[in-house]
């Protein structure tokens, strides 16, 4: 669990990097849009291209991106589990007694599979290249216009500041919550997975009595420095739109065109 790459921020001085964090967030956004607007093996392998050209100019390393994937590779094996039983059309390719598996699954199987790789590897670009705070002004920024209708834009911002903040420490108090107790005789590892599951019951109590403690802490904390929001408070730092951003909206431009021209 320790090595669970989800939430975290690695600094660096790519190109990625230096772009601004509210045109990286809505790039993300769209991108993930056009993901779902992918319709067959030549749109998906023109997305993979682009995904790893943006992972080669990260700069990260590819093993980081893999221990991003690892959360969902349940996920994603049941799906293909799921759609290659289960979906139905064209040619029969494998006929057993007690299943068959048609081309349209084997399709969707494989189509399935690419777009939650390529979403979960650029919504960990997105964290990798990103710090929180930086995270935390641009949502704040893009939905400060919402402020007008009595959306408390500044306290989701912070929230979501404070979640992706705590995910690699709630993983880290976990691993050390395990490791105790399996010095004292736990087993995390033999029996069927109803008796596995119990066995980690141990390890949620402590964890969550952790968490609710270290919110506690955190609440004290802001409220001994007097916080009190966003009302009447001024950044530190400001962002700005810089031309790695205009090269940013005229890729996308041009992963749209692409899509296009290939969804034809």
């Amino acid at each position: 669990m320790s090595q669970i790459a989800i939430g975290q921020y690695i600094p660096g001085q790519s190109l990625i990097h230096r772009l601004d964090p509210r045109a990286k967030l809505l790039f993300v956004f769209a991108y993930m849009i056009l993901v779902f607007f992918s319709n067959h093996l030549y749109s998906y392998t023109f997305l993979l291209a682009f995904t790893f050209v943006a992972m080669f100019l990260s700069r990260i390393s590819l093993r980081i991106f893999l221990l991003a994937l690892k959360p969902i590779l349940f996920l994603i094996g049941f799906t293909m589990i799921f759609h290659l039983f289960l979906t139905k059309g064209g040619a029969v390719l494998i006929q057993l007694p007690i299943m068959t598996v048609y081309e349209e699954g084997l399709k969707q199987t494989v189509f399935i599979s690419i777009r939650f790789i390529l979403l979960v590897i650029m919504a960990s670009l997105l964290t990798f290249t990103t710090s929180p705070m930086d995270l935390t002004d641009a949502f704040e920024s893009l939905l400060k216009p919402f402020t007008r209708l009595g959306l408390p834009v500044h306290e989701f911002a912070l929230m979501m500041s404070i979640a992706l903040r705590f995910i690699p420490t709630l993983w880290d108090e976990t691993e050390k919550i395990k490791k105790a107790q399996m010095a004292r005789g736990a087993d995390f590892e033999s029996g069927n997975i109803l008796r596995r599951a119990k066995s980690y019951i141990p390890v949620l109590i402590p964890l969550f009595i952790s968490a609710f403690r270290r919110a506690e802490e955190l609440a004290l904390a802001m409220e001994a420095r007097g916080y009190k929001g966003g009302e009447g408070r001024t950044k530190l730092r400001e962002l700005h739109y810089t031309h790695y951003d205009v090269w940013l909206v005229i890729v996308f431009i041009g992963l749209c065109i692409g899509l296009w021209l290939l969804r034809r």
